[in-house]
């Protein structure tokens, strides 16, 4: 679970497999994602430079919450106070309700980088809200205790967190006496995944989705293992058949430098490492995680979601690439753009410290429902690595006393021959994917019906139509988003017109 020190790497090799296993599940398993060590430890730095809460155009409220939605066992009743943002600014009664279905962290967070549906409520004179998810931000059933053992742990699951969102939309339009609104869901990643599921599970509660980037097909090996970092491989292929040259060797000269008799301390100096490396798992960890991310993050012009980083990151950091260096340093100048694009960095933190709690969320659910084992084929840029679903299993039942349930998420929402099941069953849900995005290997990249849609751009990074409207926004993403207003659009239509008739 814990990084090896620096004598654990000469154990046996079986060990090192295990070890191995350990460390990139964090990538391996993720969702967002976004892999647990990673997309957790990314969110708490970028908590500081998204927007503050004042500058946010929502008023912050609470609601409380039962803890046990699916049974009636005394302790299911215990309350807990869910956060959720709303601005009614541009809303009048009657109109139409437009749900944020929050992922995994600080819903703030989210709202601030989903620009998109503030962009179109004044059109729609849409009321907004944003629904943090249980056990993340400031929406913790037992407070500080919420992440300690898997007793807590325990309601944490996306049932749990759908019929929050259920039993919260329907108390807040009877609040507002408008219990005749029409509601859309929307969400990016883990969020749009609960947003399909959400329209699929409660189809009385709201009248469509807007899925972006979700991935509802990386479960129970529907696409291959590969797919995620094979598409990684690819965008930084097109955009440089040397680039991904480069990082594909860096693997070797990493090992090799490990492997020297002052490895560990050299690779300290050569990564400029705040403190003392205590394993190698490190700096690759450290090493992936950038051309991941950046890969995620390729949007059009400059944002600041997982961190503050220009207009096509790829090409950015391909660009980067200083000559006459061995393959290792190139691969550390690429990485080290995406963490340090502004330059205000002096040393970087490759060891983060662990949570408060030893435990996180998303961690546990990548241990129980939310399980997607990915690999490393030989053709990706990344070390040659094949899941390994046993030394998974008991790395979460040694962390955090659970197995894991790989079949769950497509017993109880769907998935494979999804076609066939959704184009008799499903209606008005939009799947948009842009296909430089990793995760877009998962989604649903075809029509399924008439009002099932898929809008999927050749260029596109994660859930890059949720972003706010820029000017620099090329063509196609503006036109993706426009065809995603018409069809909301003629959803609510028909819904206003089937309420009259």
């Amino acid at each position: 679970m814990n990084s090896p020190d620096a004598g654990s790497l000469g154990r046996t090799e079986k060990r090192q497999n295990v070890t191995f296993v350990v460390e990139y599940s964090r990538l391996t398993t993720c969702l967002d994602f976004l892999g647990g060590f990673h997309h957790l430890s990314s969110l708490r730095q970028n908590k500081k430079s998204s927007k503050s809460k004042s500058e946010l155009p929502f008023e912050t409220r609470y609601f409380p919450q039962n803890l046990d939605h699916f049974s009636f066992r005394p302790e299911s009743y215990k309350v807990f106070h869910q956060k959720y943002l709303i601005n009614r600014r541009f809303w009048r009664k009657g109109g139409p309700i437009f749900v944020y279905t929050g992922n995994e962290g600080d819903i703030d967070w989210f709202a601030s980088n989903t620009g998109f549906m503030s962009d179109i409520a004044p059109k729609f004179r849409a009321l907004l809200v944003f629904i943090e998810h249980r056990f993340y931000g400031e929406s913790t059933p037992f407070g500080k205790k919420s992440h300690k053992s898997a007793e807590t742990l325990g309601y944490l699951n996306s049932q749990q967190a759908l019929a929050d969102y259920a039993i919260l939309i329907r108390s807040l339009k009877q609040n507002l006496s408008s219990e005749a609104s029409p509601v859309v869901v929307f969400g990016g990643s883990y969020g749009g995944m609960l947003a399909a599921w959400f329209r699929l599970k409660y189809p009385h509660i709201a009248i469509g989705a807007l899925a972006s980037s979700a991935p509802i097909l990386h479960f129970d090996n529907i696409v291959p293992l590969t797919s995620f970092y094979d598409a990684i491989s690819q965008d930084f292929k097109d955009a440089s058949i040397n680039c991904f040259k480069v990082i594909k060797r860096s693997w070797e000269e990493l090992d090799a430098v490990s492997n020297m008799k002052h490895g560990l301390p050299e690779l300290s100096k050569k990564f400029r490492t705040c403190k003392g490396l205590h394993s190698i798992y490190s700096a690759r960890d450290w090493l992936m995680g950038a051309f991941v991310y950046t890969a995620m993050v390729n949007y059009a012009t400059a944002a600041n979601f997982m961190a503050p980083l220009p207009g096509y990151p790829v090409e950015q950091i391909i660009d980067g690439f200083p000559r006459g260096s061995s393959n290792l340093d190139r691969a550390f100048a690429a990485a080290s753009l995406y963490y340090n694009y502004s330059g205000s960095e002096k040393c970087f933190e490759l060891e983060q410290p662990t949570d408060d709690h030893g435990l996180d969320g998303w961690g546990y659910q990548a241990c129980t429902e939310m399980v997607m084992p990915m690999s490393f084929s030989n053709q990706s840029m990344f070390p040659p690595y094949e899941n390994d679903y046993e030394a998974f299993e008991e790395q979460c039942m040694s962390k955090y006393g659970v197995k894991p349930r790989p079949h769950w998420i497509t017993t109880e929402f769907g998935g494979k021959r999804i076609e066939l099941v959704l184009k008799r069953f499903g209606s008005n849900i939009i799947f948009s994917n842009g296909m430089q995005d990793p995760w877009s290997r998962g989604g649903v990249l075809k029509n399924i019906s008439s009002s099932i849609i898929a809008l999927v751009t050749k260029k596109g990074a994660h859930h890059a139509d949720l972003r706010a409207a820029t000017k620099g926004d090329p063509e196609w993403l503006k036109e993706q988003r426009r065809q995603e207003v018409a069809i909301i659009e003629k959803w609510i239509s028909e819904y206003y017109r089937d309420m009259k008739e």
